[in-house]
């Protein structure tokens, strides 16, 4: 049995995609979430193989959340269901750490395959949208602000909200070490909050580096 969290922030989607899920024997929806950290909170508790998670909700945004719920429960797999067809939001939504992606209005035709997709370790992409990345000219890699890679790797793990404590221990460096690291990556991509630090990591695609 699959058990799923389904995140979305509108109690009619939730209903919904529930009723599309409860109609499969090998797949049940543990809880619902109608915000990002009751989603965090229920994957938690529930351990579940696949989070359903809206791009777009109120409060915490949903898309920086994804690495931190992949760390806070390994064996979850998250596929994002959105209105967004913008490729871009599909590459930093897959670079984030999500197994699929799909749209809303194929929802009844895809989700199902999705989920099992992403519960078995592959990917599932929206067929139209895959087409549209493919056809779309390739992104420059990597970071444009000569950051070295020593702070790519702190601007990761940063991003994926580890404290400054963490990242010396997990490095082997000294607490005040990171911390300058941390001021000259500020310095070079002119951000500072870690909400934008998150958002920088994303766009580059330093999240699974």
């Amino acid at each position: 049995m699959t058990k799923i969290v389904i995140a979305d922030d509108h109690r009619v989607v939730r209903s919904g995609l529930r009723m599309v899920l409860d109609r499969e024997d090998d797949l049940e929806v543990v809880a619902e979430a109608g915000n990002v950290a009751d989603a965090r909170r229920y994957v938690r508790a529930h351990r579940p193989e696949v989070l359903i998670l809206d791009l777009n909700m109120p409060g915490d945004a949903s898309l920086p959340a994804i690495p931190a719920l992949l760390e806070e429960s390994p064996g979850t797999r998250v596929v994002v269901l959105t209105m967004q067809e913008d490729p871009a939001f599909a590459r930093d939504a897959l670079r984030a750490g999500a197994s699929a992606y799909v749209m809303k209005e194929a929802a009844d035709d895809e989700l199902v395959q999705a989920v099992r997709a992403a519960a078995s370790g592959g990917t599932f992409l929206n067929p139209q949208l895959g087409a549209r990345i493919a056809a779309a000219p390739a992104e420059p890699s990597g970071p444009p602000d000569d950051l070295t890679d020593r702070e790519v790797e702190i601007l990761r793990l940063i991003a994926l909200g580890h404290t400054n404590s963490v990242i010396a221990e997990q490095l082997y460096l000294s607490v005040r070490t990171v911390e300058s690291h941390r001021a000259h990556i500020q310095h070079k991509i002119r951000l500072t909050s870690r909400a934008e630090l998150v958002g920088y990591a994303l766009e580059h695609g330093l999240m699974a580096v």
